[in-house]
């Protein structure tokens, strides 16, 4: 079984709300780039992918005018896709939903929230609620709430196997409009605060199946890695090691080979996922962000993961079309997750 996530940059603004493909000459929201070049390098894409489940990040709006899963089935339709069932959960207020899309034939899904909304202390509250915590120190508690609730999905095989699949969207560390350097800085250690409290809030979660003995895989992006940013020796680790469970006994970790691999090499070689133009700078700058994290008895699946880079795997490099569709299709490129299910 192959199971992917993918982040498809402003995937929303390439249907009307009636949710049909834009497909003309008109701008997408990416730069430079048509709606009909996005969408035929998505077809590309994902036909490539030819995964029977896809964690799709930043996927159609839905609202009292749009429907995600209306836009994504019509999606899969046209480009005669396999994976041509959709799923959402909790619907967000950003245009970035999460949603999933999976092949009928080869499992069943459903939204399958965990926790209540309105959680007393010692529980995890349901990801569309409130999660308290001391962000400052302050012994007092914050109220976080997530801009993209996680996409808790339960699936069952064909063979009736059944694992769950958490899709998550963190908090971008963006500073949109701050002014002098002391303000951005405030401004990234907030968000940082934030956004390390929704990844303790996810990684309740992620324990408590573990500790159920429950098969898990958690993807999407992460927003975040091991040295990323220079606001994370303030706070000790990335919201990665925190969601893979470091220092925590084997039973209760989540894996992913890229992640493990950036936490023990922070300089020097290191694979990515996304690439970004930095206009001020000139130049692109990549970074890995999109993970599959998989519980300990998935490692016994014989599971093997992909980064679909076009520059750094060598099938994507050799494949023209394919190489092309990946740069015109998104600023993110998907991970795969080959594993026997």
């Amino acid at each position: 079984m192959r199971i992917a996530t993918y982040n498809v940059e402003w995937f929303n603004a390439l249907f009307d709300d009636a949710g049909r493909l834009l497909d003309d000459g008109e701008w997408s929201a990416r730069y430079n780039v048509t709606r009909s070049d996005q969408l035929a390098a998505l077809g590309i894409v994902f036909t490539a992918l030819d995964a029977d489940a896809v964690m799709v990040i930043e996927a159609p709006d839905h609202n009292g005018r749009r429907e995600t899963v209306a836009a994504l089935e019509r999606f899969a339709a046209v480009m005669g896709l396999r994976a041509r069932r959709a799923l959402i959960g909790f619907a967000n207020d950003t245009q970035q939903e999460i949603a999933l899309m999976y092949d009928p034939d080869v499992m069943s899904a459903t939204h399958d929230p965990q926790g209540d909304v309105t959680a007393v202390a010692g529980q995890v509250p349901r990801f569309d609620g409130v999660f308290r915590i001391d962000l400052d120190i302050d012994d007092r508690a914050d109220q976080v709430r997530f801009s993209k609730p996680p996409l808790e999905v339960l699936v069952t095989t064909a063979g009736g196997r059944m694992l769950r699949l958490i899709g998550a969207h963190l908090k971008s560390k963006a500073q949109h409009g701050v002014g002098s350097r002391d303000e951005a800085m405030r401004v990234g250690i907030a968000n940082r605060r934030k956004q390390l409290a929704q990844a303790v809030w996810l990684r309740q979660r992620v324990e408590a199946h573990l500790a159920a003995g429950e098969a898990l895989i958690l993807l999407g992006d992460l927003n975040d890695g091991p040295g990323l940013d220079e606001y994370e020796d303030l706070f000790g680790r990335s919201s990665v090691e925190i969601l893979m469970g470091e220092g925590k006994e084997t039973a209760l970790t989540l894996y992913d080979p890229h992640a493990r691999a950036a936490l023990t090499r922070r300089i020097g070689a290191m694979q990515s996922t996304s690439r970004f133009y930095l206009r001020d700078r000139g130049c692109y700058l990549q970074a890995l962000l999109d993970y599959i994290l998989i519980s300990p008895d998935l490692m016994a699946r014989r599971p093997v993961w992909r980064i679909w880079h076009p520059f750094d795997d060598p099938d994507c490099w050799n494949t023209p079309e394919l190489r092309e569709a990946l740069l015109t299709a998104s600023d993110h490129f998907p991970v795969t997750l080959d594993i026997e299910l």
